[in-house]
């Protein structure tokens, strides 16, 4: 049966609960505008349980829990906690190197290892991520901190390389024309930084090089297509050969004993 200290203690819990989604909202409100996605999370996250730790320890008292009690009793499991869940407590700081050192934010697209993916959520225990093909991928901080971490938004400009080769017989200085016009032509590239012409060496049939354009980073993929496009249509027209692997098989000159039998069997 429900006493009267355990009915205060149960209001008090629920007005907690309701302050502290209140905190939570205005602590949002607050940080919009001057902090990130990533930092503004974080403070709506510590809003929300400082107000309901508050109001948790004031129902406690009301239950006439010994705080100096309940404090020794949390030292004594936070220890058995830390013995019993090292990992969790090793992504726990990982998660709190990351806040400081802040290598990316929500919404950027990042490389963990293999995992290419745009980042949904940064939480004290694991990072989440959504992949170009719609697949949700959870990696614990601690993997974050120990593997090298590619941040594609970083900066508003990326560049665009194209590892391109043509055959022995062209002109460098005129394929490099060619390409640096289809730069010049494009609305995509930038004027600045300049694209770059570089050349690569001698292969097995062509004669490598790299060409780079930069544009802004949200026409990437727009940029790498079109680039692309625009310079084999180029090539097409201008006559430029780009060479492919060609394999020559000699055939032996000698001609070859065929060896026939009839009905019966015999040789012939």
């Amino acid at each position: 049966m429900l006493t009267i200290p355990m009915l205060r203690a149960l209001v008090i819990l629920l007005a907690g609960y309701v302050a502290a989604r209140v905190a939570r909202t205005m602590a949002g409100k607050a940080a919009k505008g001057r902090l990130d996605d990533h930092h503004t999370m974080i403070a709506q996250l510590a809003a929300f349980w400082i107000v309901l730790g508050l109001f948790g320890v004031t129902a406690a008292n009301e239950l006439g829990f010994n705080l100096q009690v309940l404090l020794g009793a949390a030292g004594i499991l936070t220890i058995a906690v830390g013995f019993a869940s090292q990992t969790s407590a090793s992504n726990l700081i990982s998660g709190l190197f990351l806040i400081g050192e802040r290598p990316f934010s929500v919404g950027d697209l990042i490389k963990v290892g293999d995992t290419i993916g745009v980042v949904i959520s940064i939480d004290l225990l694991s990072v989440k991520l959504r992949t170009f093909d719609n697949l949700y991928v959870r990696i614990p901080n601690e993997t974050l901190i120990k593997t090298e971490i590619v941040t594609y938004t970083r900066f508003p400009v990326r560049r665009v390389d194209f590892t391109l080769g043509v055959a022995y017989k062209e002109d460098l200085e005129r394929v490099r024309g060619i390409v640096m016009d289809v730069a010049d032509k494009n609305p995509l590239c930038l004027d600045e930084p300049q694209p770059v012409f570089i050349f690569k060496g001698f292969g097995a049939s062509s004669q490598d090089f790299l060409f780079c354009v930069w544009t802004l980073q949200a026409n990437f993929l727009e940029t790498l297509n079109s680039v692309a496009i625009e310079i084999k249509r180029a090539f097409d027209r201008e006559g430029i050969e780009i060479p492919f692997p060609q394999v020559v098989v000699n055939a032996a000159a000698a001609p070859l004993a065929l060896t026939l039998k009839d009905d019966r069997g015999k040789m012939g």
